[in-house]
């Protein structure tokens, strides 16, 4: 008897990542012949809708993933590492929203609208990139192949719901105290695992993750090697400084580049734009038209704005890229690759 479609479980289901990969699953129109729901045994148990059926979560273990085709991990780097080769060696195709696989030589690092040839390399795990490398590099790409690129700067503007749901609860919970002139006790921000902690509401903490020996975070570490792999370019010049701001969703960033090819000019970086696949382009001062976290929360684009030439420096360009975090920078990326690698007759089985 043939199947109807593939097996797909979702490793994490039960969080802000994983719950947005099933609101995906459930809008496309990837045949799914059985949809498994993982997650660590405090959640197991829990019930969650899928298209009018209510499926039970279930405690991951590598049994979990017999007959699986694809499975689709956002748990977090130990859970990753437990696992995905687990599932490997089951017969599954991995597409892990962690950092614990990204910088492996042997496991492509895929935006499916930048390197989507990456897939055909994989061995059976594939990374998805951190959110906030997603939408530059989505924006930046279709520009280093028309005029190519030797550096990039960032300063990104980041949401809280890339902490996860506490750190969403976390917001919400300070604004009302600040609200109210209550006292605020900070346990997650700028990173639950620190020695200090700052509130986040009405606030701007410039930093996301630990601090390297070098100085920069290892958000900012992530954006530096990822953007380099990503776009098959080791040499580029990249320097990032990311900064936890108090919205709920959807990524910013102001975005510096320069390019190499001479004499580019706004309107043809507008034009490189417009085409690429995954990216609106939302730019008239005339009428204060640009994205906003806002206005990019629930839709899957890349959203660019405020383009303009730098004014000291011929060859430089200035970028406000916006996109959904949890989308783009997640579940949708993520959805993506499993759809590609079919579309690509790149299942293990």
């Amino acid at each position: 008897m043939t199947r109807k479609g593939y097996n797909i479980a979702v490793v994490g289901a039960t969080g802000a990542v994983g719950q947005k990969i099933i609101e995906v699953l459930e809008e496309r129109d990837l045949p799914i012949n059985q949809l498994k729901l993982l997650s660590s045994k405090r959640s197991a148990g829990t019930i969650i809708n899928f298209k009018g059926n209510d499926l039970i979560v279930e405690e991951a273990t590598n049994d979990s993933f017999e007959d699986i085709d694809i499975a689709l991990f956002s748990a977090g780097g130990s859970v990753s590492k437990q696992f995905a080769n687990e599932a490997v060696k089951r017969g599954a195709v991995v597409v892990d929203n962690t950092s614990a696989f990204r910088m492996d030589e042997n496991v492509p690092l895929v935006v499916p609208e930048v390197n989507e040839n990456d897939l055909l390399r994989h061995q059976g795990i594939i990374a998805n990139p951190n959110c906030s490398t997603i939408q530059m590099v989505t924006a930046l790409k279709p520009l280093q192949d028309a005029f190519g690129l030797k550096r990039v700067i960032v300063s990104t503007y980041q949401a809280v719901s890339g902490a996860g749901n506490q750190a969403v609860e976390e917001l919400r919970n300070q604004t009302q105290n600040y609200l109210n002139n209550e006292e605020i006790h900070p346990e997650l921000f700028p990173v639950k695992g620190d020695k200090n902690h700052y509130p986040i509401a009405f606030n701007a903490l410039p930093q996301i993750d630990m601090f390297q020996d070098n100085g920069y975070t290892l958000e900012e570490m992530k954006m530096i090697n990822e953007t380099r792999k990503i776009l098959h370019k080791n040499e580029l010049a990249v320097t990032a400084t990311c900064v936890r701001l108090p919205f709920f969703t959807s990524h910013a960033e102001s975005v510096y580049i320069e390019v190499e090819e001479e004499g580019v000019s706004v309107e043809a970086l507008w034009e490189m734009l417009r085409k690429a696949p995954g990216v609106t382009l939302q730019d008239n001062p005339n009428i204060q038209e640009y994205p906003t976290p806002q206005s990019a929360a629930g839709k899957k684009d890349v959203f660019v704005g405020r383009v303009r030439k730098d004014l000291d420096n011929h060859n430089g360009f200035h970028l406000w890229i916006v996109s959904d975090n949890l989308l783009k920078g997640a579940a949708w990326n993520t959805v993506q690759i499993a759809e590609r690698v079919i579309e690509k007759n790149l299942l293990l089985k």
